[in-house]
C-alpha cells in the first residue's frame, strides 16, 4: 500500500501537487495578506498599543475596524483552506481511479472531478467528525454540571468519584472514537469512486472495513506518521535557517527599536514558516488519502471481486464499473 502511494504519487505528481499548490497556495496568500494588513496598520501605533498608560493611545474607532478586517481576512483563509483541504482529498482518489488502471488523466479533469465532489467529500467529514464528537462533548458537559452541583452542595467527598468516572469514562470513549473514525475512513473514497453521498459512504464504509479494521488501522496509521515525519522534515530546514546566528538580531535595531523595525525583523521569518508549512503541506495532504484509496481498492478486490472488472475497465473508461456491486434480492 505505501509502496504503491508513493509510486502514484511519482507518476502523477503533477495533477496531485498541482492541484493542491493552487489551492493551499491560495490560502496561505491570503493569510499573508491579512497578517500584512494588520502590521501595517498597527506598525504606526505600535509604541501606543504597547504602553499602558500612552496618552496618544488609539480609541476604539481605529481598533475595531482593523480588528474586523483582520477578522474577516482570517476568516477567508480559513474557508479557502477547508475548501483546499476538501478538494485535494477528492483529487487523490480521482487520479487513482485512472492509476488503477494505468491511464493518464490531466490537471483541468483532475480538477473538474474534484470540485464536482467537494461538498459531499466536506458533507462526509462533518458527519464523521460529528458523530465522533457529539459524544465526547455530552460526556464533558455532564461531567463538569455534576461537578459544579456537587460542589455547590458542599460536599467535596463526592468529587473524586466523579473525577476517576470522568478519566474512566474519557478512556472508554477514546478508543470508541478511534473504532469509528476507522470504520468511516474509507468514506471520502467511496464519495468520489463511487458517487455516493455523505450517509451512503459512511454506511459503505462501514461495510468495507468489517471483518478487516485492525489492516486497515495499521496501514492508515503507518501512512499519517510517515506524512508527519516527512512533513515536519520538510519544515525543518527553514527552522534551522531562521536560527542562524546574525540572521535575527534584535541589537542591531538600537536601544529602541519602532513599532515597524520589530514587524520586519519578524516578517521575513513568519513568511519563511507560511512557505515551509505550504511546501509541508503539498505532501502531507495528498499522501495519505492516496493511502487509504489504495485500501479501498484494495478491500473492493479482496471482497467483491473487483480485479476483472478494473482489467475489463483497462480497455474501454467506463466509470460506472467503480460503482457498488448490484444486489440481489
Amino acid at each position: 500500500m505505501l509502496g504503491g502511494a508513493f509510486t502514484t504519487l511519482g507518476r502523477y505528481w503533477k495533477p496531485l501537487i498541482g492541484v493542491a499548490l493552487t489551492l493551499f497556495g491560495a490560502a496561505t496568500l491570503v493569510m499573508i495578506l491579512a497578517l500584512v494588513v494588520a502590521a501595517s496598520a498597527v506598525a504606526t501605533q505600535w509604541d501606543a498599543l504597547t504602553s499602558a498608560h500612552s496618552p496618544d493611545a488609539p480609541d476604539s474607532a481605529v481598533l475595531i475596524p482593523l480588528g474586523v478586517a483582520f477578522g474577516v481576512l482570517m476568516l477567508l483563509g480559513m474557508i479557502v483552506f477547508l475548501l483546499a483541504t476538501a478538494v485535494v482529498q477528492a483529487a487523490a482518489p480521482v487520479v487513482l481511479q485512472e492509476a488503477v488502471l494505468g491511464r493518464p488523466v490531466t490537471f483541468g479533469q483532475v480538477w473538474r472531478r474534484s470540485w464536482s465532489r467537494v461538498w459531499s467529500i466536506i458533507g462526509t467529514v462533518f458527519l464523521t467528525w460529528l458523530i465522533l464528537i457529539v459524544p465526547m462533548i455530552l460526556l464533558m458537559a455532564a461531567f463538569v454540571g455534576l461537578i459544579v452541583y456537587t460542589a455547590t452542595l458542599g460536599d467535596t467527598d463526592g468529587l473524586a468519584p466523579l473525577i476517576v468516572a470522568g478519566l474512566v469514562g474519557a478512556l472508554i470513549l477514546g478508543p470508541v472514537a478511534t473504532w469509528l473514525y476507522v470504520r468511516f475512513s474509507l468514506a471520502p473514497t467511496v464519495v468520489v469512486f463511487e458517487q455516493q453521498r455523505p450517509m451512503a459512504a459512511l454506511r459503505r464504509s462501514t461495510a468495507l472495513v468489517r471483518g478487516n479494521w485492525w489492516r486497515v488501522f495499521g496501514i492508515g496509521m503507518l501512512a499519517y506518521l510517515i506524512a508527519g515525519v516527512i512533513g515536519y522534515m520538510i519544515q525543518m530546514p527553514f527552522q534551522m535557517i531562521g536560527m542562524l546566528p546574525g540572521l535575527l538580531d534584535p541589537t542591531d535595531l538600537g536601544t529602541d527599536p519602532s513599532g515597524g523595525e520589530l514587524i520586519a525583523l519578524f516578517a521575513g521569518v513568519m513568511i519563511m514558516s507560511f512557505v515551509s508549512q505550504l511546501i509541508s503541506q503539498l505532501f502531507t495532504s495528498v499522501f495519505p488519502p492516496l493511502v487509504v484509496g489504495l485500501l479501498y481498492v484494495d478491500r473492493r478486490i479482496r471482497a467483491e471481486n473487483l480485479g476483472p472488472v478494473l482489467a475489463q475497465a483497462a480497455g474501454a473508461p467506463l466509470p460506472e464499473q467503480y460503482g457498488p456491486p448490484p444486489s440481489h434480492a
